[in-house]
Order: structure tokens, then sequence, then C-alpha cells
């Protein structure tokens, strides 16, 4: 099939060449003249600018959004509309608040075009092992863009979830558990770091959890590659960005009476990670010392 990519980072330009591997044909745009140079070859052609994105794309347009959530994506689309025409699809694969993609969708359906959400997981992995989608659109929009999804896709790694809305809804929820997860396996190794009985190799630990054990997981795989590197991750500075899926999780739960107090925390010890030295410790430290006389540690 042919269809647009915008975006050409580090995931837009993988998709583009998994897509290109299974056959479509490409018309590809990023603000970035060297992302574009780096794309254009068999089976890519390059656009100059969003008007000529759709010109060159036969009805009916397919055009797949691959771009940081918020402005860019906001106004990418406002841009891109007036350009396309009844029927044509819009796929958002970036990680955007479901609400804002309900939003969208209602806006581009008062101009007959189709709206499709897709979330995206798999990483910088998925040019080699594919992706795995949560695809929320109609069911037109979703059965004419099949090809383009099972292309890009892991074997069983696509599904139609819901209406426009659905896919980010998912993605979101998706990546709540991620960040549980992660801050599990993060205590643990940090643990077994931090024992002072035992002078423990991370990356044999790592190896062996992956084999048999009930905590073996593709995170702890990358776990295993991460710290066999180096035990100490001794290059890498503590602080983890979020990227909002894990705060609008928290909201969701908060707002439907869920308890969900492992991504909660999780996500808080991410915003912890980001300061160079806490207040509020320094604060229980001070009042440690005025209730009970216990020692603090001066600074530097």
């Amino acid at each position: 099939m042919q269809l647009a990519m915008i975006g050409l980072g580090r995931m837009g330009g993988n998709m583009v060449r998994r897509l290109i591997q299974g056959g479509h044909e490409l018309i590809v745009y990023d603000q970035s003249a060297d992302a574009i140079k780096a794309h254009a070859g068999k089976g890519v052609k390059a656009a100059k600018d969003l008007a000529d994105v759709a010109r060159q794309l036969n009805p009916r347009r397919i055009v797949w959004l691959m771009l940081p959530a918020g402005t860019p994506v906001e106004s990418t689309i406002e841009q891109l509309a007036p350009h396309l025409s009844r029927g044509d699809i819009l796929i958002e694969g970036g990680n955007s608040n479901f609400s804002d993609s309900l939003r969208r969708a209602e806006s581009l359906k008062a101009q007959e075009i189709e709206f499709a959400d897709a979330g995206v997981s798999g990483g910088i992995w998925g040019l080699e092992s594919g992706y795995c989608l949560m695809i929320g659109a109609s069911e037109s929009a979703f059965k004419y863009c099949e090809p383009i999804f099972r292309t890009l896709a892991a074997r069983d790694g696509y599904a139609h979830v819901g209406p426009p809305g659905s896919g980010h809804y998912v993605k979101m929820v998706h990546n709540g558990i991620e960040y549980g997860m992660l801050q599990a396996y993060a205590e643990g190794y940090e643990i077994l770091h931090a024992s002072r009985d035992f002078r423990l190799d991370l990356g044999q630990i790592a190896k062996l959890w992956n084999h048999g054990s009930v905590v073996r997981s593709w995170l702890n795989e990358l776990a295993e590659r991460a710290l066999s590197r180096d035990g100490r991750l001794s290059g890498i500075r503590g602080y983890v960005e979020d990227s909002g899926e894990g705060r609008w999780t928290v909201e969701e739960a908060m707002r439907l009476d869920v308890p969900a107090p492992v991504i909660t925390l999780a996500l808080l010890q991410r915003v912890r990670s980001r300061q160079e030295e806490s207040f509020g410790a320094k604060l229980i430290a001070a009042l440690r010392k005025e209730f009970g006389g216990h020692a603090v540690k001066p600074t530097a």
C-alpha cells in the first residue's frame, strides 16, 4: 500500500524501513532535511512540505504521524487537514493523551476525515522484531489499513481495540504497567547491588533469571544486556524522565476510583530521580535531629 510517514525519528524512521521491507510505498516528511535525506531511496519519496505530502498520495490517502505528543501533533494536524479529502485516514502513532485523540477524531469527523490512534510498543527493537500495535479506529478504517498494521506488527502483535481514542487509552495503561515493572526490577537490583554480605555479579544474576525464573521477561533480558556491560552502571546518571502516560494512568485510576499504588509510587520515584537533592529529605533529617537528637550529614 501507499502511505505517508510524518516524523522520522527513532520510531518513525524504523517504521519506514520495516514498511519498505514489506513492499509498501512511502512518502516521507520531517522538519529535518537530513532525516528526509537519510530515508529517501527505493520505495521512498521525499515531500518538501505537508501540502506536498497530500499531493503525492493517491486517494484514499493514508497519513501516519509519528511525532512527540502535544504541540507537534496538534500543529501538524491543523496544517495537514486542509489538504486532505473525504475518506482519507490520519493515523496518530505517538504517545498522545487519549482525550486529545477523542477530540481530534471528532474534529476530523466533521471534515469527513477518518482518525485512527495507534498505541505503538516495541521501541527501537521494533524494526527487527515487529511492534505491538493497539489500534483505535472505525471498523472500515481499520480494515482498510490492516495490511500496514500486519507488516509493522510482530506475529499476533496488532489488534483493533475499539473506536478512535481507545488505542491511546490502552497504550496509556500499558505504559503505566511498564512503570511499575521497571520500578520493581530497579528496586530488586539495587538491593543486590547494595549487599554488604556478598559481592554479586548482577549481569550473571540477570542472565540466570532469564532461564526458567518466574521473573524472566524481555525487560529482564534488557537488564542482562546493560548489567553485563557494566554491573555498576557507572556511566549513567539516575535521572528518569516520563513522557506522560504514567501520570495519565494515575489520573484515570483516581477518576475511576481504582487503587493503583504500585504505578503511582513508580511515577513518584521517577519525579524523585530528577532532584539533585530532596528538600523534603532534608526536612525529615532536621526534624529527626530536633525530636530525637539523631545525627545529620552536613553539606560539603
